[in-house]
């Protein structure tokens, strides 16, 4: 039975980290403004996580204290900066370029962890970083803001350091809340937070045929892979569960490769796998140093 659970809980990681990486690809399925992109994500998944929590009995989505609540908020406009820099560095580049500046955010985390925590920075963590730093460095092809691919990165790595903030945030906040009704707030607030920026966009908004793919999006994508991702942790080790997320980019590229005919450049290949192969080495060494 232990060996079944745990076949079950990494097959779930699995197919949540294969949706985190698609959803990267509707920055170029979805023509609209990403701003657009973001909220019909949000509006979606909070909807269906509402849902989710009612259907199977999740602990309360309210009764929290102020504290907890102004947490909420400060998430959702994070998370609604940080979803709209990836699909605006996607959009700009390509899914590739996206995905692997984004998944830069380790390298914020290594910096800030220990100034926000008061914890030691270890000799390991600066070598992790120096090797990302490597990698940002091959996928940036040169520091001309006029170039889009250049652009693309910028604002890919803007999302990984707005990501780690919210992995931050997540952290003080996490241990007095459910993960369900964490994923819920964010969702739900930066939907509101969005509505700010849109009444003063010009762009025209999306159309009905690109309602299937922003419910898709915020419903299967987001929702649906972070449900999977919390209820497989009930059955691996979070380790695990880091090593095999640090597949996201790779499940995107795969998929970009064949749905949208993207193949990276040769700069782009060698700085992504410098970054991947190096968060997913430290996140295994991590995990094997707490256990």
């Amino acid at each position: 039975m232990k060996s079944l659970a745990l076949h079950k809980g990494i097959v779930q990681i699995h197919i949540a980290v294969f949706l985190f990486g698609f959803a990267g690809l509707f920055g170029k399925f979805l023509s609209c403004d990403p701003l657009y992109i973001v909220f019909g994500r949000t509006f979606f998944a909070a909807i269906a996580l509402f849902v989710y929590a009612r259907v199977a009995a999740k602990p309360p989505l309210s009764n929290f204290k102020i504290q907890q609540i102004f947490f909420f908020i400060l998430q959702g406009i994070l998370l609604a900066i940080h979803w709209w820099t990836f699909f605006v560095s996607i959009q700009l580049s390509s899914v590739a370029v996206g995905l692997v500046t984004f998944s830069t955010f380790p390298l914020f985390i290594t910096f800030m962890e220990p100034f926000f925590f008061k914890e030691r920075l270890k000799k390991r963590d600066i070598a992790t970083a120096v090797a990302v730093f490597i990698g940002i460095i091959l996928v940036i092809p040169e520091l001309n803001f006029e170039n889009d691919i250049t652009k693309g990165a910028v604002y890919g790595i803007l999302s990984g350091l707005t990501f780690a903030l919210i992995a931050l945030v997540n952290r003080k906040n996490a241990q007095a809340c459910d993960s369900i009704a964490v994923a819920f707030y964010q969702n739900l607030f930066a939907a509101i937070f969005l509505i700010i920026p849109l009444t003063f966009l010009n762009t025209a908004p999306p159309g009905i045929v690109d309602l299937p793919n922003l419910i898709f999006l915020g419903v299967i994508c987001t929702a649906l892979s972070h449900t999977l991702f919390i209820n497989a942790l009930t059955h691996i080790r979070v380790q695990t569960a880091s090593v095999i997320a640090g597949l996201e980019p790779v499940y995107g590229i795969i998929l970009a490769f064949f749905m949208l005919n993207e193949i990276p450049e040769l700069r782009t290949f060698i700085g992504g796998m410098i970054i991947i192969v190096t968060t997913i080495v430290a996140g295994f060494i991590g995990g094997k140093q707490k256990n």
